[in-house]
């Protein structure tokens, strides 16, 4: 994955309101593949990144947990009821 130094390019966009929503046009080279879009904020940052088509993709495109995440956790005993 690309490090926001390695992909440093910043062009400045116009935002326009439609209706009651907000919006922002994209310069070509920012335009995305597809038609929906992932949007995080971040401090004052907002990050859109493209939506995978598949469950698959977007796993692969997630974070994965270490060997080390279960460690130390203990499964509590079955209730009888």
């Amino acid at each position: 994955m690309a490090t926001p130094r390695e992909t440093s390019t910043q062009r400045t966009a116009k935002v326009f309101t439609t209706n009651r929503s907000q919006a922002i046009r994209l310069p070509r080279e920012f335009r995305f593949q597809t038609s929906e879009v992932f949007i995080q904020k971040r401090g004052d940052q907002v990050i859109l990144t493209p939506r995978p088509d598949s469950w698959s993709a977007y796993l692969d495109s997630g974070a994965v947990a270490s060997s080390a995440f279960m460690e130390g956790v203990e499964d509590l005993p079955v209730q009888e009821r």
